[in-house]
Protein backbone atom coordinates (compact mmCIF):
# COMPACT_ATOMS: atom_id res chain seq x y z
CA UNK A 1 0.00 0.00 0.00
CA UNK A 2 1.14 3.44 -0.99
CA UNK A 3 2.05 5.99 1.82
CA UNK A 4 -0.86 8.52 2.51
CA UNK A 5 0.22 11.87 1.18
CA UNK A 6 0.59 14.95 3.69
CA UNK A 7 -2.18 16.86 4.16
CA UNK A 8 -0.33 19.87 5.66
CA UNK A 9 2.41 22.19 4.50
CA UNK A 10 6.18 22.14 5.71
CA UNK A 11 4.60 25.84 7.52
CA UNK A 12 1.46 24.34 8.93
CA UNK A 13 3.43 20.67 10.31
CA UNK A 14 6.32 23.50 11.98
CA UNK A 15 2.68 25.83 13.32
CA UNK A 16 1.69 22.10 14.58
CA UNK A 17 4.92 21.10 16.20
CA UNK A 18 5.57 24.48 18.25
CA UNK A 19 1.56 24.17 20.00
CA UNK A 20 2.75 21.15 20.81
CA UNK A 21 6.10 21.46 22.22
CA UNK A 22 4.17 24.21 24.42
CA UNK A 23 1.08 21.75 25.64
CA UNK A 24 3.79 19.46 26.60
CA UNK A 25 5.65 21.66 28.81
CA UNK A 26 2.44 23.09 30.45
CA UNK A 27 1.65 19.33 31.53
CA UNK A 28 5.28 18.40 32.35
CA UNK A 29 4.88 21.29 34.70
CA UNK A 30 2.07 19.87 35.94
CA UNK A 31 -0.28 22.60 35.14
CA UNK A 32 -2.85 21.14 32.71
CA UNK A 33 -6.11 20.25 33.04
CA UNK A 34 -8.11 17.45 31.07
CA UNK A 35 -8.58 20.27 28.54
CA UNK A 36 -5.25 20.90 28.44
CA UNK A 37 -4.81 17.21 27.60
CA UNK A 38 -7.17 17.32 24.73
CA UNK A 39 -5.73 20.13 22.96
CA UNK A 40 -2.20 18.43 22.90
CA UNK A 41 -3.67 15.52 21.67
CA UNK A 42 -5.96 17.01 19.16
CA UNK A 43 -2.26 18.82 17.93
CA UNK A 44 -0.46 15.33 18.23
CA UNK A 45 -3.56 13.78 16.05
CA UNK A 46 -3.46 16.51 13.87
CA UNK A 47 0.18 16.23 12.92
CA UNK A 48 0.23 12.65 12.59
CA UNK A 49 -2.24 13.13 10.16
CA UNK A 50 0.06 16.18 8.15
CA UNK A 51 2.67 14.05 8.11
CA UNK A 52 1.40 10.60 7.45
CA UNK A 53 -2.23 11.15 6.34
CA UNK A 54 -5.56 10.73 8.24
CA UNK A 55 -6.64 7.73 10.09
CA UNK A 56 -9.67 6.86 11.60
CA UNK A 57 -10.14 7.87 15.60
CA UNK A 58 -9.72 4.56 18.04
CA UNK A 59 -12.31 3.93 20.48
CA UNK A 60 -11.52 2.48 23.81
CA UNK A 61 -9.48 -1.07 23.18
CA UNK A 62 -9.40 -4.37 23.83
CA UNK A 63 -10.53 -4.45 27.53
CA UNK A 64 -10.19 -0.44 28.16
CA UNK A 65 -13.75 0.33 29.06
CA UNK A 66 -17.63 -0.25 28.23
CA UNK A 67 -19.89 2.83 27.59
CA UNK A 68 -22.73 2.55 30.16
CA UNK A 69 -25.19 3.84 27.89
CA UNK A 70 -24.56 0.55 25.39
CA UNK A 71 -23.47 3.43 22.66
CA UNK A 72 -20.70 3.38 20.34
CA UNK A 73 -17.25 4.55 22.81
CA UNK A 74 -15.70 7.64 22.39
CA UNK A 75 -12.52 8.38 20.98
CA UNK A 76 -10.04 8.25 23.53
CA UNK A 77 -7.11 11.08 24.00
CA UNK A 78 -4.19 9.36 22.45
CA UNK A 79 -2.21 10.94 25.47
CA UNK A 80 -4.39 8.22 27.37
CA UNK A 81 -3.45 5.22 25.34
CA UNK A 82 -0.77 3.25 26.20
CA UNK A 83 2.31 3.11 23.47
CA UNK A 84 2.75 -0.58 23.95
CA UNK A 85 -0.58 -2.04 24.23
CA UNK A 86 -2.30 1.11 22.21
CA UNK A 87 -5.57 0.59 25.39
CA UNK A 88 -6.61 3.15 27.56
CA UNK A 89 -4.12 2.62 30.85
CA UNK A 90 -5.12 1.89 34.16
CA UNK A 91 -2.28 2.72 35.87
CA UNK A 92 -0.05 4.84 34.41
CA UNK A 93 4.00 5.36 35.24
CA UNK A 94 6.52 7.17 33.86
CA UNK A 95 9.87 5.46 32.84
CA UNK A 96 13.54 6.91 33.14
CA UNK A 97 13.42 7.86 29.40
CA UNK A 98 10.17 10.06 30.40
CA UNK A 99 7.64 8.17 28.38
CA UNK A 100 4.39 7.46 30.19
CA UNK A 101 3.32 3.35 29.81
CA UNK A 102 0.31 1.40 31.74
CA UNK A 103 2.32 -0.25 34.52
CA UNK A 104 1.65 -3.96 33.22
CA UNK A 105 2.93 -3.90 29.94
CA UNK A 106 5.95 -1.81 30.60
CA UNK A 107 7.10 -4.69 33.23
CA UNK A 108 6.18 -7.14 30.98
CA UNK A 109 8.39 -5.60 28.58
CA UNK A 110 11.56 -4.86 31.65
CA UNK A 111 11.03 -8.30 33.09
CA UNK A 112 11.58 -9.94 30.15
CA UNK A 113 15.29 -8.23 29.74
CA UNK A 114 14.39 -5.06 28.11
CA UNK A 115 16.74 -2.11 29.55
CA UNK A 116 15.28 0.44 26.42
CA UNK A 117 12.22 2.48 26.50
CA UNK A 118 10.00 1.11 23.54
CA UNK A 119 9.25 4.25 22.35
CA UNK A 120 12.49 5.70 22.10
CA UNK A 121 14.81 3.21 22.24
CA UNK A 122 16.45 4.79 25.05
CA UNK A 123 18.88 2.98 27.20
CA UNK A 124 17.39 3.60 30.70
CA UNK A 125 19.48 4.47 33.21
CA UNK A 126 17.11 2.55 35.51
CA UNK A 127 14.39 0.88 35.45
CA UNK A 128 12.25 2.74 38.23
CA UNK A 129 8.64 3.21 37.21
CA UNK A 130 7.25 6.45 38.95
CA UNK A 131 2.98 6.95 39.03
CA UNK A 132 2.02 9.50 36.83
CA UNK A 133 -1.34 11.14 39.06
CA UNK A 134 -1.63 13.95 36.74
CA UNK A 135 -2.56 11.47 33.91
CA UNK A 136 -4.37 9.25 35.78
CA UNK A 137 -6.41 11.65 37.50
CA UNK A 138 -7.34 12.95 34.02
CA UNK A 139 -8.55 9.71 32.62
CA UNK A 140 -10.34 9.31 35.41
CA UNK A 141 -12.05 12.07 34.99
CA UNK A 142 -12.84 12.01 30.86
CA UNK A 143 -14.23 8.03 31.52
CA UNK A 144 -16.64 9.59 34.46
CA UNK A 145 -17.31 12.54 31.41
CA UNK A 146 -18.02 9.61 28.60
CA UNK A 147 -19.65 6.94 30.77
CA UNK A 148 -16.74 4.88 30.80
CA UNK A 149 -16.15 2.38 33.40
CA UNK A 150 -12.39 0.83 33.76
CA UNK A 151 -11.54 -2.46 35.12
CA UNK A 152 -10.14 -2.07 38.85
CA UNK A 153 -6.00 -2.45 38.83
CA UNK A 154 -5.19 -5.63 39.81
CA UNK A 155 -2.70 -6.62 41.95
CA UNK A 156 -1.30 -2.99 42.74
CA UNK A 157 2.60 -3.57 42.80
CA UNK A 158 4.39 -2.91 45.66
CA UNK A 159 8.30 -3.08 45.67
CA UNK A 160 9.46 -6.21 47.69
CA UNK A 161 12.24 -5.47 49.95
CA UNK A 162 14.62 -8.20 49.98
CA UNK A 163 16.42 -8.99 52.86
CA UNK A 164 19.71 -7.84 51.11
CA UNK A 165 18.13 -4.49 50.91
CA UNK A 166 17.29 -4.72 54.29
CA UNK A 167 20.79 -5.12 55.61
CA UNK A 168 21.98 -2.47 53.22
CA UNK A 169 19.60 -0.14 54.32
CA UNK A 170 20.85 -1.05 58.62
CA UNK A 171 24.21 -0.96 57.63
CA UNK A 172 24.09 2.89 55.66
CA UNK A 173 21.76 4.08 58.57
CA UNK A 174 24.21 2.81 61.25
CA UNK A 175 27.23 4.34 59.32
CA UNK A 176 25.02 7.29 59.39
CA UNK A 177 23.32 7.34 62.97
CA UNK A 178 26.19 5.60 64.77
CA UNK A 179 29.26 6.63 63.45
CA UNK A 180 31.73 8.87 64.98
CA UNK A 181 33.82 9.58 62.18
CA UNK A 182 32.33 12.85 60.17
CA UNK A 183 33.95 11.64 57.29
CA UNK A 184 32.28 8.09 57.52
CA UNK A 185 28.57 9.85 58.08
CA UNK A 186 29.23 12.14 54.90
CA UNK A 187 30.41 9.08 52.54
CA UNK A 188 26.88 7.50 54.29
CA UNK A 189 24.72 9.85 53.39
CA UNK A 190 26.25 10.60 50.21
CA UNK A 191 25.73 6.35 49.51
CA UNK A 192 22.16 6.73 50.86
CA UNK A 193 21.05 9.31 48.43
CA UNK A 194 22.66 7.47 45.26
CA UNK A 195 20.70 4.33 46.27
CA UNK A 196 17.74 5.25 46.87
CA UNK A 197 17.65 7.06 43.44
CA UNK A 198 18.55 3.72 41.95
CA UNK A 199 16.94 1.24 44.53
CA UNK A 200 12.68 1.41 44.44
CA UNK A 201 13.35 -2.01 46.73
CA UNK A 202 15.83 -0.23 48.59
CA UNK A 203 12.97 2.63 49.02
CA UNK A 204 10.32 0.58 50.08
CA UNK A 205 12.47 -0.42 52.87
CA UNK A 206 12.05 2.82 54.78
CA UNK A 207 8.65 1.70 55.78
CA UNK A 208 9.63 -0.90 58.01
CA UNK A 209 11.96 1.65 60.25
CA UNK A 210 9.81 4.91 59.77
CA UNK A 211 11.67 6.55 63.10
CA UNK A 212 14.18 5.75 60.91
CA UNK A 213 13.94 9.49 58.65
CA UNK A 214 14.05 11.56 62.04
CA UNK A 215 17.07 9.55 63.62
CA UNK A 216 18.81 10.72 59.87
CA UNK A 217 17.52 14.14 60.30
CA UNK A 218 19.04 14.42 63.52
CA UNK A 219 22.29 13.34 62.50
CA UNK A 220 22.35 15.81 59.81
CA UNK A 221 21.57 18.32 62.09
CA UNK A 222 24.24 17.64 64.60
CA UNK A 223 26.09 21.31 64.28
CA UNK A 224 29.22 19.70 62.50
CA UNK A 225 27.27 18.36 59.71
CA UNK A 226 24.78 21.21 59.63
CA UNK A 227 26.50 23.71 57.89
CA UNK A 228 28.21 21.43 55.20
CA UNK A 229 26.32 22.31 52.25
CA UNK A 230 26.84 19.25 50.31
CA UNK A 231 25.43 16.81 53.53
CA UNK A 232 22.14 19.35 53.68
CA UNK A 233 21.93 18.94 49.46
CA UNK A 234 22.35 14.76 49.75
CA UNK A 235 20.11 14.30 52.80
CA UNK A 236 16.91 16.53 51.02
CA UNK A 237 17.65 14.95 47.50
CA UNK A 238 17.60 11.13 50.33
CA UNK A 239 13.83 12.37 51.20
CA UNK A 240 12.85 13.36 47.50
CA UNK A 241 14.06 10.14 47.15
CA UNK A 242 11.98 7.79 49.23
CA UNK A 243 8.90 10.40 48.72
CA UNK A 244 8.49 9.18 45.22
CA UNK A 245 7.20 5.92 46.92
CA UNK A 246 4.00 6.02 47.31
CA UNK A 247 3.60 4.45 51.30
CA UNK A 248 6.68 6.85 52.25
CA UNK A 249 4.58 9.81 51.62
CA UNK A 250 2.39 9.40 54.76
CA UNK A 251 5.84 8.09 55.95
CA UNK A 252 7.48 11.18 55.74
CA UNK A 253 4.67 13.72 55.88
CA UNK A 254 3.63 11.97 59.85
CA UNK A 255 7.63 12.47 60.72
CA UNK A 256 7.95 15.23 62.80
CA UNK A 257 11.42 16.32 61.57
CA UNK A 258 10.88 15.73 58.12
CA UNK A 259 8.85 19.05 56.69
CA UNK A 260 10.29 21.50 58.58
CA UNK A 261 14.00 20.14 57.63
CA UNK A 262 12.84 20.51 53.95
CA UNK A 263 11.67 24.00 54.83
CA UNK A 264 14.98 25.15 56.06
CA UNK A 265 16.95 23.59 53.15
CA UNK A 266 14.56 26.05 51.49
CA UNK A 267 15.73 28.83 53.24
CA UNK A 268 19.25 28.49 53.23
CA UNK A 269 20.30 25.68 51.03
CA UNK A 270 22.44 25.63 47.86
CA UNK A 271 20.18 26.02 44.63
CA UNK A 272 20.37 22.20 44.27
CA UNK A 273 19.29 21.57 47.98
CA UNK A 274 16.81 24.52 47.15
CA UNK A 275 15.05 23.05 43.78
CA UNK A 276 15.29 19.37 45.10
CA UNK A 277 13.52 20.66 48.59
CA UNK A 278 10.96 22.04 45.97
CA UNK A 279 10.35 18.96 44.09
CA UNK A 280 9.89 16.87 47.73
CA UNK A 281 7.25 19.33 48.63
CA UNK A 282 5.72 18.86 45.53
CA UNK A 283 5.76 15.28 45.76
CA UNK A 284 4.41 14.73 49.62
CA UNK A 285 1.58 17.03 48.68
CA UNK A 286 -0.18 14.54 46.75
CA UNK A 287 -1.94 13.73 50.23
CA UNK A 288 -4.20 16.10 50.82
CA UNK A 289 -3.15 15.58 54.90
CA UNK A 290 0.61 16.52 53.46
CA UNK A 291 -0.83 19.79 52.20
CA UNK A 292 -2.35 21.27 55.46
CA UNK A 293 0.84 20.62 57.02
CA UNK A 294 3.35 21.86 54.83
CA UNK A 295 1.58 25.27 54.18
CA UNK A 296 0.75 25.51 58.43
CA UNK A 297 4.49 24.80 58.64
CA UNK A 298 5.39 27.49 56.21
CA UNK A 299 6.58 26.33 53.48
CA UNK A 300 4.78 28.48 51.03
CA UNK A 301 7.00 31.87 51.84
CA UNK A 302 10.10 30.30 50.51
CA UNK A 303 8.50 28.55 47.95
CA UNK A 304 7.46 31.73 46.55
CA UNK A 305 11.28 33.32 46.98
CA UNK A 306 12.46 30.38 45.06
CA UNK A 307 9.69 30.98 42.88
CA UNK A 308 11.14 34.80 42.01
CA UNK A 309 14.41 34.40 42.75
CA UNK A 310 15.62 30.73 41.66
CA UNK A 311 17.18 28.92 38.81
CA UNK A 312 14.76 28.16 36.10
CA UNK A 313 15.01 24.40 37.06
CA UNK A 314 14.22 25.41 40.37
CA UNK A 315 11.74 27.89 39.65
CA UNK A 316 9.53 25.34 37.75
CA UNK A 317 9.59 22.88 40.86
CA UNK A 318 8.56 25.79 43.32
CA UNK A 319 5.63 26.34 40.18
CA UNK A 320 4.73 22.62 40.76
CA UNK A 321 4.40 23.02 44.17
CA UNK A 322 2.77 25.96 44.86
CA UNK A 323 0.37 24.88 42.57
CA UNK A 324 -0.26 20.98 44.38
CA UNK A 325 -0.59 22.99 47.69
CA UNK A 326 -2.85 25.83 46.48
CA UNK A 327 -5.40 22.90 45.43
CA UNK A 328 -6.52 22.83 49.03
CA UNK A 329 -8.42 25.88 49.63
CA UNK A 330 -6.32 27.20 53.60
CA UNK A 331 -3.31 27.12 51.06
CA UNK A 332 -5.03 29.89 48.43
CA UNK A 333 -4.62 32.79 51.40
CA UNK A 334 -1.18 31.62 52.54
CA UNK A 335 -0.13 32.21 48.59
CA UNK A 336 -1.36 35.41 48.00
CA UNK A 337 0.02 36.45 52.09
CA UNK A 338 3.38 35.16 50.63
CA UNK A 339 3.68 37.59 47.54
CA UNK A 340 2.84 34.89 44.80
CA UNK A 341 1.02 37.46 42.66
CA UNK A 342 2.96 39.95 42.27
CA UNK A 343 5.90 37.22 41.44
CA UNK A 344 3.56 35.89 38.63
CA UNK A 345 2.56 38.92 37.25
CA UNK A 346 6.17 39.77 37.28
CA UNK A 347 6.36 36.69 35.45
CA UNK A 348 4.42 36.77 32.46
CA UNK A 349 5.36 40.43 32.03
CA UNK A 350 8.87 39.25 31.83
CA UNK A 351 7.62 36.36 29.63
CA UNK A 352 8.98 33.62 31.92
CA UNK A 353 7.32 30.43 33.64
CA UNK A 354 3.95 32.17 31.86
CA UNK A 355 2.13 28.86 31.62
CA UNK A 356 3.13 28.10 35.45
CA UNK A 357 2.16 31.60 36.13
CA UNK A 358 -1.13 31.44 34.67
CA UNK A 359 -1.98 28.15 36.06
CA UNK A 360 -1.40 29.29 39.12
CA UNK A 361 -3.53 32.20 39.50
CA UNK A 362 -6.02 30.56 37.79
CA UNK A 363 -6.12 28.24 40.65
CA UNK A 364 -6.33 31.63 42.90
CA UNK A 365 -8.97 33.54 41.16
CA UNK A 366 -11.70 31.47 43.23
CA UNK A 367 -10.63 33.18 46.55
CA UNK A 368 -12.15 36.90 46.62
CA UNK A 369 -8.57 38.22 48.09
CA UNK A 370 -6.72 36.95 45.53
CA UNK A 371 -8.98 38.30 42.87
CA UNK A 372 -9.01 41.69 44.57
CA UNK A 373 -5.12 41.92 44.42
CA UNK A 374 -4.89 40.76 40.73
CA UNK A 375 -7.28 43.79 39.77
CA UNK A 376 -5.40 46.33 42.06
CA UNK A 377 -1.75 45.18 40.58
CA UNK A 378 -2.30 45.67 37.20
CA UNK A 379 -4.09 42.13 36.57
CA UNK A 380 -6.56 42.81 33.97
CA UNK A 381 -4.16 44.51 31.73
CA UNK A 382 -1.75 41.54 31.79
CA UNK A 383 -4.35 38.88 31.19
CA UNK A 384 -6.27 41.46 28.14
CA UNK A 385 -2.21 40.93 26.34
CA UNK A 386 -2.09 36.95 27.17
CA UNK A 387 -5.25 36.64 25.45
CA UNK A 388 -4.73 38.98 22.75
CA UNK A 389 -1.19 37.75 22.10
CA UNK A 390 -0.19 34.10 23.29
CA UNK A 391 -0.64 31.41 20.86
CA UNK A 392 -1.07 28.49 23.79
CA UNK A 393 -5.04 28.01 24.21
CA UNK A 394 -3.98 26.46 27.74
CA UNK A 395 -2.70 30.17 28.59
CA UNK A 396 -5.34 31.94 27.10
CA UNK A 397 -7.97 29.63 28.83
CA UNK A 398 -6.43 30.84 32.25
CA UNK A 399 -6.61 34.19 31.73
CA UNK A 400 -10.14 34.12 30.48
CA UNK A 401 -10.81 32.47 33.86
CA UNK A 402 -8.55 35.25 35.64
CA UNK A 403 -10.27 37.63 33.97
CA UNK A 404 -13.71 36.69 34.47
CA UNK A 405 -12.88 35.94 37.88
CA UNK A 406 -11.76 39.92 38.12
CA UNK A 407 -14.72 41.38 36.65
CA UNK A 408 -17.06 39.18 38.63
CA UNK A 409 -15.51 40.89 41.82
CA UNK A 410 -15.06 44.55 40.65
CA UNK A 411 -17.45 45.72 37.90
CA UNK A 412 -14.96 48.94 38.10
CA UNK A 413 -12.88 46.72 35.49
CA UNK A 414 -15.26 45.74 32.77
CA UNK A 415 -14.62 49.54 31.15
CA UNK A 416 -10.85 48.64 31.18
CA UNK A 417 -12.04 45.15 29.32
CA UNK A 418 -14.20 47.20 27.11
CA UNK A 419 -12.13 49.77 26.00
CA UNK A 420 -9.67 46.84 24.74
CA UNK A 421 -12.32 44.69 23.31
CA UNK A 422 -13.64 47.16 21.29
CA UNK A 423 -9.85 48.28 19.81
CA UNK A 424 -8.76 44.25 19.31
CA UNK A 425 -12.15 42.06 19.56
CA UNK A 426 -10.18 39.28 21.79
CA UNK A 427 -12.85 38.47 23.82
CA UNK A 428 -15.53 37.62 21.07
CA UNK A 429 -12.41 35.78 19.16
CA UNK A 430 -11.91 33.76 22.17
CA UNK A 431 -15.68 33.36 22.69
CA UNK A 432 -15.74 31.88 19.66
CA UNK A 433 -12.40 30.04 19.05
CA UNK A 434 -11.18 28.68 22.41
CA UNK A 435 -11.24 25.72 24.38
CA UNK A 436 -14.87 24.88 25.96
CA UNK A 437 -13.67 27.23 29.43
CA UNK A 438 -12.38 29.73 27.45
CA UNK A 439 -15.40 30.43 25.67
CA UNK A 440 -17.75 30.04 28.22
CA UNK A 441 -15.99 32.38 30.28
CA UNK A 442 -14.78 34.84 27.22
CA UNK A 443 -18.76 34.77 26.49
CA UNK A 444 -19.46 35.55 30.30
CA UNK A 445 -17.69 38.57 30.43
CA UNK A 446 -19.08 40.07 27.30
CA UNK A 447 -22.43 39.34 28.54
CA UNK A 448 -21.47 41.85 31.40
CA UNK A 449 -20.23 44.21 29.88
CA UNK A 450 -23.47 43.86 27.43
CA UNK A 451 -25.69 44.39 30.93
CA UNK A 452 -23.37 47.12 32.20
CA UNK A 453 -23.62 49.59 29.06
CA UNK A 454 -27.45 48.47 29.13
CA UNK A 455 -27.76 49.19 32.70
CA UNK A 456 -25.87 52.70 31.95
CA UNK A 457 -28.28 54.05 29.05
CA UNK A 458 -31.01 52.96 31.31
CA UNK A 459 -29.93 55.20 34.09
CA UNK A 460 -29.21 58.43 32.09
Amino acid sequence: MAKPTPVASAEEAAALRRRLRRLVAAVAAGNADAEAFDEAAEALAKLRDAELGPRKDRAVAGGGGVNKGGTEAAAVPEQFLCPISSEIMRDPVVLASGQTYDRRFIQEWLSAGNRTCPQTQQVLSNTILIPNHLVRSMISQWCTDNGITLPPVENQEEDLVTNNERKTFSKIFERIASSSNLSEQREAIKDLRLLTKCNSSLRAAIGEKPDSISQMISTVSNPELENNAEVLEDMVTTILNLSIHESNKKIIGDDPLAIPFLIRALQSGTMEARSNAAAAIFSLSALNSNKAKIGELGAMRPLVDLLEHGSMIAKKDAASAIFNLCMLHENKSRATKSGVIDVTLKAIADDSLVDESLAILALLSGDHETVEEIGETGGVASMLRVIKEDQCKLNKENAAAVLFAVCMYDRTKLREVAEDENLNGSLAWLAQNGTSRARRKAAGILDKMKRAVHHTHYSC
